[in-house]
């Protein structure tokens, strides 16, 4: 029994001695606190995880969905950093260390407050995408552009608050940084110019994803919107691309959105007929525009009268966008007014040069009919 005393005696007087400011016993309690901190917020974290992930599989709400990816995101380091500044509270260190604890533990936190924003960030666009996407195949660059910039604000405020608790002049570094970013931007003008240009292509929306569009000599199908070039497929099948900033600048002939398509052709007709036939030919035009379908005639008239014979000037709207529809009415009015004309005895009138080479001397204006 007095060994039994003494070997206690012993002990306690071991627990007692100090090391580095604190008794051996204050260390092992703070060791416990830690390994039973860490691991109860690791079990934690980890059964969490699990019923959240269940939920989010059977429900696929983006309520779910949002807490599975944060719980995803709590990280190992997180949870010994938090374990480890607990842990040593009930210590005495010095000023320094204790300055350094609290710093390691602020600096986790915000980079694990940065990758929970994030996961939210991120839940909540993808959701407004969805809706978004639905109506406008374009707001996927829209989306991408937010995405992109929403990280980056984020984070740079996240590096700003952690320079400041490292103790760095964040403001004579925002500064420094400023002239750099106006050397780099004056750098890299063009680029900044098709980022700007694609931020304007996404806001105001002059053309979408499947337009049809005609820029100078260039014509195409809008297949891509990037950050900075759009690229178009031509109709002969390659694939063109323009810069965002040179697109803007152009003038853009968006096809796609039209709704009915106006037509405006010529015709001359040889000189040699009677005023009455000449007369009577507006009406004719008007019968056989009238007689075709998804067309609305607008007029015809006797426009002039022209070095190579009498002009007349037709305008009809054809009630859709489709451009095969307007090609196959334009044919149908041109073969129906040769005959009609065959019919009055008049003459279409032909571009010297060719003349067919029994056909009297005759001559036209050569206009092709053209839409507006």
């Amino acid at each position: 029994m007095p060994s039994l005393i003494a070997q206690t005696l012993s002990l306690q007087a071991q627990l007692d001695r100090e090391f580095f400011g604190n008794s051996l016993r204050m260390w092992i309690i703070a060791l416990a606190i830690f390994v039973l901190t860490n691991l109860i917020l690791s079990l934690t974290k980890r059964y969490l995880h699990r019923r959240v992930s269940q939920m989010s599989d059977v429900l696929g709400s983006d309520g779910w969905t949002a807490l599975r990816d944060l719980t995803a995101a709590t990280k190992k380091w997180f949870i010994v950093v938090l374990a480890l500044y607990f842990s040593t509270s009930i210590l005495t260190l010095p000023v320094k260390v204790r300055d350094a604890l609290q710093t390691l533990a602020i600096l986790a936190f915000l980079l694990q407050a940065g990758l929970w924003i994030s996961v939210v960030f991120r839940v909540g666009l993808e959701r407004w995408g969805r809706k978004r996407i639905r109506q406008d195949p374009a707001g996927l660059m829209m989306l991408t552009v937010v995405g992109y910039l929403g990280r980056l604000v984020l984070w740079s405020i996240i590096v700003v608050l952690m320079l400041e608790n490292l103790g760095v002049q964040v403001t004579a570094l925002v500064a420094g940084l400023g002239i750099g970013g106006a050397a780099v931007a004056l750098a890299s003008q063009s680029i900044l110019s098709d980022l700007f240009a694609s931020l304007s292509i996404v806001v105001d929306q002059p053309f979408l994803l499947g337009d049809f569009l005609v820029v100078g000599d260039m014509q195409g199908t809008v297949e891509q919107i990037g950050m900075k070039t759009v690229r178009l497929r031509s109709l002969s099948g390659e694939q063109l691309i323009v810069s965002n900033h040179d697109l803007l600048q152009s003038r853009i002939r968006n096809f796609q959105r039209m709704e009915q398509r106006r037509v405006l052709f010529n015709f001359t007709v040889h000189p040699d007929a009677s005023t009455d036939k000449l007369a009577s030919l507006p009406g004719v035009v008007r019968e056989i525009i009238e007689a075709q379908k998804s067309v609305r005639f607008e007029r015809a008239h006797l426009q002039a009268f022209g070095d190579f014979g009498v002009r007349y000037e037709v305008v009809y709207h054809v009630l859709t966008a489709d451009f095969n529809l307007y090609m196959d009415v334009q044919q149908a009015i041109n073969l129906a007014m040769m005959g009609r004309m065959d019919e009055l005895g008049l003459r279409i009138a032909y571009q010297k040069g060719l003349l067919p080479p029994d056909a009297p001397e005759l001559a036209t204006d050569g206009d092709e009919p053209e839409t507006k």
